[in-house]
């Protein structure tokens, strides 16, 4: 398999973000609590992929797959296509036959969006069901690891895997449940809503949903909206990113020990750094304050609270969902 390039390795491999900021960071001291995992599931690690630099949160303007280091990641059904961010390579990789699965890594979109480009099975665990130590972040109360394979099977049981260890009885199998009478009386919930307008696209997700219902489940028309909460949404990942990465650089070593001297590095390696797009993501969470702040306390109830008693949990609870 292959590694996302912000997941840590205690070997030869480099860990940077696709950033040039990081190659001279000595190697991390330690294995990211996921890869150690792998490892002890037997897992054979090829090298790690490129992304969207920094898992994408440094530019509003900036193009997804492309890092200073490793350059443009292409879509290897259409080259001249975008292969969507951030865990860009990972999807590629496996999409290409490069790997039999990978690990990518998501905060908002980054594992599920180029899955689907590519696609792949792409799946983001609930946040804190696998461990986040180890891997570059951008905001603890949403980043996460998670599989991107080509079935379902493959990334049940890349899950396992990758939360081996914090399973009191061992590797968790979530396979369990695939039998054909799995589906039977299950109430699903289908977001039409955020449906697109391709009528082919549209076309071949009717028919899954025919199959599904075909297997026995119960679909049930919901509607679900982000909007409301996009702009609190973002004032969270500012201020989580500031403290979330000086906290990482920190213990990281180099020569670039948080966020301002990574700014700062970004402009002095400007025609390397940014040749496309600037970094004004960086400078927005640069200005922020610290994890008391009653701004981001603030936008952080207003996003729990749309997105879960009044998002999420509403419309599962209303129609009694499984999913």
């Amino acid at each position: 398999m292959l590694l996302k390039d912000n997941l840590d390795t205690a070997d030869r491999m480099r860990t940077t973000a696709g950033s040039l900021a990081l190659l001279d960071a000595p190697a991390p001291r330690r294995d990211a609590d996921v890869v150690a995992r792998l490892r002890e599931a037997g897992a054979v690690l090829l090298g790690k992929t490129n992304l969207s630099e920094w898992a994408n949160i440094r530019s509003t303007r900036s193009t997804s797959g492309w890092t200073a280091r490793g350059g443009q990641t292409r879509n290897p059904y259409a080259l001249d296509r975008n292969p969507s961010g951030s865990s860009s390579g990972s999807a590629v990789a496996v999409a290409a036959n490069l790997c039999a699965v990978a690990v990518g890594t998501e905060t908002d979109g980054s594992i599920t969006s180029p899955a689907s480009i590519q696609g792949l099975v792409g799946l983001k665990p609930t946040v804190g069901l696998l461990s986040g130590a180890g891997i570059i972040p951008i905001a603890h109360t949403q980043d996460t690891a998670g599989p991107m394979t080509r079935t379902v099977r493959d990334a049940a049981l890349l899950l396992g895997a990758l939360g081996a260890s914090a399973h009191p009885r061992g590797q968790k199998d979530y396979t369990a449940g695939f039998h054909p009478g799995a589906l039977k009386g299950a109430k699903l919930g289908v977001v039409r809503n955020l449906l697109g307008g391709q009528p082919r696209v549209n076309a071949l997700i009717q028919s899954c949903l025919d199959r599904l219902k075909a297997a026995g489940a119960e679909l049930v028309d919901v509607e679900l909206s982000s909007s409301a909460y996009d702009a609190a949404e973002l004032e969270v990942l500012l201020f989580e990113l500031k403290a979330d990465l000086n906290a990482y650089l920190a213990g990281r070593g180099g020569t670039v020990k948080d966020l301002a001297g990574l700014i700062a590095f970004n402009e002095a390696h400007r025609a390397e750094e940014m040749p496309y797009f600037d970094q004004e993501l960086f400078l927005q969470a640069q200005a922020k304050g610290g994890l008391t702040d009653p701004a981001y306390l603030k936008a952080l109830e207003l996003c729990r609270r749309l997105s879960r008693a009044e998002g999420i949990d509403k419309v599962m609870d209303a129609h009694q969902l499984v999913a």
